[in-house]
């Protein structure tokens, strides 16, 4: 699992935004940059990576319209973030102000779990803590990996957590009418999972109710997976 330190949103204009994890460089090139997303724009996805250590601050970013707004810390994440460890690692926007963020914070030492935060109408609400997913993460290591919006309180969000036994599991969590729901093992992954090591990389979401999640597994050697929602319900990997 990866991390750093605070974790800062910013807003841009008249398209939303981008994050600024404390700790990495923007124009650092190495292992762990992080890569400018220019082409991103309304409705699309773009990922902020670790932060590497001689860095001193990391944007990902969204060409801005007009001019970035003041970075703030995710609401709500320092209450939840009591190992002093957390990051932003998805950002999507379905519309100006209307977007969803994703990532993991330490609530307690080693120990990690998986949040969400949505903007709405340009104002950040509180960051929560993936419902459901703490039923999950038995392990103590979960995150979000990628987030994704089709419109405003309609978003899709995936990525894993060790289970009791130390194993990674990937997981899908939507968003229908601006309440998540509980996030659950991505259907039939676990048939192929046989070594443990499974994730979700990406969630595009086209339409309400309609995504698609592709990531890794470890089977008979390292896998690739993908899974489908269809009127809101996940089908098989």
């Amino acid at each position: 699992m990866r991390t750093t330190g605070r974790v800062m949103i910013v807003a841009a204009g008249a398209i939303s935004l981008s994050v600024a994890v404390a700790a990495s460089a923007a124009a650092s090139t190495g292992a762990g940059a992080v890569a400018p997303a220019w082409p991103a724009a309304q409705g699309m996805t773009t990922r902020v990576g670790p932060a590497a250590p001689w860095d001193a601050a990391g944007i990902g970013a969204v060409r801005p319209a007009d001019s970035w707004g003041r970075a703030i810390g995710v609401p709500g994440l320092a209450a939840l973030n009591k190992g002093g460890n957390a990051e932003v690692n998805s950002v999507s926007c379905a519309s100006a102000g209307n977007c969803a963020a994703g990532g993991s914070y330490a609530y307690r030492h080693h120990h990690s779990q998986g949040f969400v935060a949505v903007e709405r109408h340009g104002r950040w609400g509180a960051a929560i803590e993936v419902p459901g997913l703490g039923a999950l993460n038995k392990g103590g290591a979960a995150e979000v990996s990628s987030v994704s919006c089709a419109s405003a309180g309609s978003c899709a969000a995936g990525g894993e957590y060790l289970d009791r036994h130390g194993r990674a599991q990937a997981f899908v969590v939507s968003q229908d009418n601006g309440t998540w729901g509980k996030a659950i093992e991505v259907p039939g992954l676990g048939a192929l999972n046989k070594g443990g090591n499974a994730y979700v990389s990406s969630v595009s979401c086209a339409s309400a109710g309609s995504c698609a999640a592709g990531g890794d597994y470890a089977g008979r050697g390292s896998g690739a997976f993908v899974v489908s929602q269809r009127n809101g319900a996940w089908g098989k990997a």
